[in-house]
This record gives C-alpha cells, sequence and structure tokens, in this order.
C-alpha cells in the first residue's frame, strides 16, 4: 500500500515541476544566460585591469630609469601622464615623482604640486604628510623659521608618522640660524622619540656633535 502512495506521491511532485518549468522555465534560461555573461565579464574585466596594470608599472619603471639617466625634463612628462592615470595606485606615485623631477628645475612649481598633494583628501594622511614634509623641505632655505613652524606644525605632533623628520627640518633651520640651543632641544627630542627612524637619529648625532661644539650651519 505504501508503494502505491509513493506513486502518486511522485507522479503529484513531477506534474508540479512540469508545471513550475511551463511557468517559469523562460525566466530559469535568461537567468542562467545572465549568469554566464556576468562571469564572462568579470573575468575580461579583471584581465583587462591587469594587463592595464602591467602596462603602467613599465610605463613608471621607464620614466623611473629616464630620471636615472639624468632625463629629468623627459621623467617629468611621463610622471605628468601617468598621475593622469587610475590604476594599480601609480597615480598618486606618478605625482610624487612628477613633483620631485620638477624640484630641480623649478622649485616654486614642485612646491605647490606637493602642497596639492598634501590637501588632497583622496591620498592617504601618510602619504599626505610627507607630500607636506618635501614642500616644507623646498622652502626651507628660503623661509622664516615662523614659516617652516607653520608648515611643519601638523607633523611635529607627538607620535606622528613624520615627526622626526620634522624636528630634523626645523633644528637644521635652528642651527643655521645660529640657534644652537634650539636645535638641540629639538635633536634631543628626536633621539628619545621612540618611534623616530634608526637613520635619523644615526644623522641627528652627527648634528648633536655639533651642537655640543657650538658650531652653526653654514
Amino acid at each position: 500500500m505504501s508503494d502505491i502512495f509513493r506513486e502518486i506521491d511522485d507522479d503529484i511532485r513531477r506534474d508540479q515541476a512540469i508545471d513550475v518549468w511551463k511557468k517559469y522555465g523562460p525566466w530559469f534560461l535568461v537567468a542562467g544566460a545572465l549568469i554566464v555573461a556576468a562571469t564572462g565579464g568579470y573575468r575580461f574585466y579583471t584581465h583587462y585591469e591587469t594587463q592595464k596594470a602591467e602596462a603602467l608599472g613599465t610605463r613608471f619603471q621607464a620614466a623611473i630609469e629616464a630620471s636615472a639617466a639624468g632625463k629629468s625634463d623627459d621623467a617629468a612628462k611621463e610622471f605628468t601622464a601617468l598621475a593622469s592615470e587610475n590604476g594599480a595606485g601609480y597615480g598618486v606615485l606618478a605625482r610624487f615623482r612628477a613633483a620631485a623631477e620638477r624640484s630641480a628645475a623649478d622649485p616654486a612649481d614642485a612646491t605647490k604640486q606637493f602642497e596639492l598633494l598634501a590637501a588632497d583628501a583622496s591620498i592617504p594622511p601618510v602619504l599626505r604628510g610627507l607630500a607636506r614634509l618635501r614642500a616644507a623641505t623646498l622652502v626651507a632655505d628660503s623661509a622664516t623659521m615662523e614659516e617652516l613652524q607653520t608648515r611643519l606644525q601638523p607633523l611635529a605632533v607627538p607620535g606622528g608618522s613624520w615627526a622626526g623628520n620634522a624636528r630634523e627640518l626645523l633644528g637644521l633651520k635652528a642651527l643655521k640660524a645660529g640657534d644652537v640651543a634650539g636645535a638641540g632641544k629639538l635633536f634631543d627630542e628626536i633621539m628619545t622619540d621612540e618611534i623616530a627612524p634608526a637613520t635619523l637619529k644615526q644623522r641627528v648625532q652627527v648634528y648633536l656633535a655639533l651642537v655640543k661644539a657650538g658650531s652653526k650651519l653654514p
């Protein structure tokens, strides 16, 4: 008897499946086609983006080599072109390199480019800080101590990524102006900064030797 009920149940399920297919079958086919198309489109997109990133990387490396060969103008042009591209972060890196290439020929323009990078909220804070530091470095000789302090004040905070470098630049400015005591204070702060890089502290030891000797920078 149970076999009869099982057969009836199977027949009902089969009939229901046929009815569902008749009603929704075309939609199943469309959905399947869309899934296949989406998968293929995604693979094409990722392949395209990979190729694009590789091409940008090749161009970026070529610009670096041009810079190393002393072809600053060619390098600056290529970095500027790459700066307008969007892919694998090369756009931001190229903006930094383009500004750096301009620093020798046109410090004022390079300073402006670094200032634009420092004000760009779409860039990670650590890179914005680096841009602010680079801009301050370019004007360190011509700026007054007060102007330099205003530029570097956002960086010279305890625990900041660029705090040590900001203090170094201010310390050198003070040392050059003959403010040996002020320079020594700034250099001491670097030496006691736990996160200051070892290479920075090695440079500061040289500066402190000048401080102890009561010397100033030429």
